[in-house]
Formats: structure tokens, sequence, C-alpha cells
């Protein structure tokens, strides 16, 4: 079953298409800044953005900045709000039951689906923009954001923990999406729950009202693999954000198994 998820996903038009208008974003911002060769003021824009015209390495953790946000918890919300919902609206999910899968193994079998795409898009887009960046930058040894300069293992080994970081964030709202898919038959209901929490989570963090939740906001962590890019390394708010998102995983991962496995299903 896991497999047949799999081949589905890379089969499917709308993955790749998806991807692609990932990467097109960061693409699109370092082709303006090399044509006009005016890059952002140090402490505006995305993180690392003003740094890029010197040194085209840097652009993979641009990049990350500014799918972060929105476009890349928004793809990852569509196609795990579809995972189950999906199948209902297509009147398939029934037929996939009678056959000898167990809800939990078919459950088990979209989650990895949508673990794929997520760690598949995150990959992609840091991929796409290293060779951009460097083909257009040029690239050199990698500073840190406290101004020492990197080697070559340790930067490469703390670009592999952004990646990681940034795709084991989005798994926070993949399982959302998920549990929502659960609960409805419209893709689209399940995709846009989960854009709401998340949207309401990014007004939250900035206001200073709201500073008692905001520890507990899903959004709060999410760029804080910039700190990788310290020498040293600043844990606490990457600790903090990793287990911030295990506990949403598990709650949300949690609730989606039991409703989805006592539920009835018509569709």
């Amino acid at each position: 079953m896991i497999g047949v998820e799999l081949r589905k996903l890379v089969r499917r038009p709308r993955t790749w298409v998806s991807i692609a208008l990932l990467a097109a974003l960061p693409t699109l911002v370092a082709v303006f800044l090399a044509v006009s060769d005016v890059a952002p003021r140090p402490g505006t824009g995305p993180a690392f953005l003003s740094a890029v015209l010197d040194n085209g390495a840097l652009f993979p953790a641009a990049a990350l900045a500014i799918v972060l946000p929105l476009f890349l918890p928004v793809a990852v919300a569509v196609v795990a709000g579809d995972a189950i919902a999906g199948e209902a609206q297509d009147g398939t999910l029934r037929y996939l039951l009678i056959r000898p899968v167990g809800r939990t193994h078919l459950l088990v079998a979209k989650l990895i689906s949508v673990m794929a795409y997520t760690l598949l898009a995150v990959l992609v887009v840091s991929g796409v923009a290293y060779v951009v960046g460097t083909q257009l930058f040029g690239s050199g040894p990698l500073p840190s954001v406290s101004g020492t300069e990197l080697s070559t293992g340790a930067a490469t080994l703390r670009t592999v923990l952004a990646v990681l970081y940034v795709g084991w964030s989005m798994l926070g709202v993949a399982a959302v999406a998920l549990f929502l898919s659960t609960l409805t038959d419209s893709p689209l209901a399940a995709a846009l729950g989960a854009i709401a929490l998340l949207v309401t989570s990014g007004v939250l963090v900035a206001l200073e009202a709201a500073a008692v939740v905001q520890p507990y906001l899903p959004t709060r962590y999410w760029l804080a693999f910039v700190d990788l890019f310290r020498d040293p390394v600043l844990t606490r708010d990457l600790l903090r954000g990793t287990a911030l998102q295990a506990v949403y995983i598990a709650v949300f991962l949690g609730a989606a198994w039991a409703n989805f496995t006592t539920k009835d299903i018509t569709s």
C-alpha cells in the first residue's frame, strides 16, 4: 500500500507542478537580484537575502526563508488535506477499505506519501536554489550570521540540518491537514482549515498582546533554522521548535487515527 501511494505521488502532475512553482519563486528573486545588483539592507527581507550577492552558496538558506512563511505550508496543507478527503470525494475510499487493507495501514501509507512530498519539496527548493545562487552570484567560503567563516564540512552539515528542520516543521502542518482530511469529504475544506490555523498563528506571533500563547503557536519557531548558521549555534529555539512540532504531530496524528479508525465510511 505504501508503494502504491508513493507511485501515485510521483505520477501526479500536481506534485511536480507545485514543487516547480515553489522552486520558481526563489529563482525569480535571484534573477531580480542579479539584474538589479541591489540586495535588501541587512536586517530587512528574508533571512540571508542581503548577503547572497556576495556568496551564492547562501541562497539555499535564503530560498527556504522565502517559501517557508506561506508558499511551502500551503502546498503541504493542500497535499495532506487531499490524502483522505480526496479519496472520499472521488468515491474511492470505500473501495480501498473493501480490500484487505486496514484503516491504520491506509492512514500510515497516506502519511508516508505526505512526508515524501514534504521532503522532496524542501530538497528541490534547496537544490535548485544552490545551483541558481552559485551560477548567478558565485560561491565561496560560507560566512556565519555571526561574521565568522564556516568550513565546507560545517557549512554542509548546517545546511542539511536546516533542510531537516524545515521538513520537520512542515510535518506539523501535514498532521493538522491530515486530521482535518479525516473529518470531511472536501479536500479544499481540509486544506483551508489547516491554512486558517497557520494564518491565525502568524498573526498572533506578531501581536505583543498574545505573548503568553506565542511559545505554543505552530509557526513560532519556523525560522529558528537561521540559528544553525550562527557561530556558535544557538540551540534554544531550535530545540523548542523541534519539541513543539513533535507535540503537534503526535496530537493531530493521534486524533486522525482515532477518528479515521472509528468513523463510518459512506463515500
